[in-house]
């Protein structure tokens, strides 16, 4: 249902859709049935997969929908330009980590985090950004400021994720990527960041 409205483009609805009506649905039918074991765990974990596995992935489509005055025909590019960030931003954290890396960030959750990673990675992925202005329909200062924004998402959806999967006691969500995990592995960070991407660019740059 939230892929049809974004297909149709009922912004009003979409946006909603998941957050109000699932939220309340699903205690509700919960409660119907009676069943009182484990009541909250059980609704929060329902309405938490919806967020991260629906809700906020469908923004990534969503930014098809946008109708921003002289882009026109050119909405795959915001796509392409988030995706490309926010990845970026995972490698060369990575790589920045395993250069300098000293101070770890959260031992518990991701001992590979760093702060050192986590500077060098973002910024530099900023910077990765902001050359790539020119197929957004953002400034080079814009992209630069979008992208500091959806790589600090990125960083902290990555740290939620980590911890939802040690809560659970998986090192992956899946297996269908060799040596990578799920495909939730691979877009973990653009979880986070698409939500805030599709609306900071909807408020600013649409009509």
């Amino acid at each position: 249902m939230q892929y049809y409205f974004i297909a149709i483009e009922w912004y009003g609805l979409y946006s909603i859709f998941i957050p109000v009506y699932a939220f309340l649905l699903l205690p509700i039918v919960a409660a119907v049935r009676g069943d009182t074991t484990a009541f909250m765990p059980r609704v929060a974990e329902l309405q938490w997969g919806l967020m991260i596995c629906v809700f906020c992935l469908s923004h990534v489509p969503a930014l098809l929908t946008l109708d921003i005055p002289g882009y026109e025909g050119r909405q795959l590019l915001l796509i392409a330009f988030m995706v490309i960030v926010v990845q970026s931003s995972d490698v060369l954290q990575y790589v920045w980590g395993k250069l300098f890396g000293r101070r770890k960030i959260a031992p518990n959750l991701s001992p590979s985090k760093t702060l050192e990673g986590l500077v060098g990675g973002v910024l530099s992925a900023t910077l990765v950004g902001t050359a790539l202005w020119w197929i957004t329909p953002f400034s080079p200062w814009q992209a630069a400021v979008m992208s500091l924004i959806i790589n600090l998402m990125g960083f902290f959806g990555g740290l939620v994720m980590s911890a939802i999967k040690r809560d659970r006691g998986v090192k992956d969500w899946g297996q269908m990527i060799e040596g990578h995990g799920g495909m939730l592995d691979r877009l973990d960070s653009v979880v986070f960041a698409a939500p805030i991407f599709f609306h900071l660019t909807r408020y600013w740059w649409t009509p």
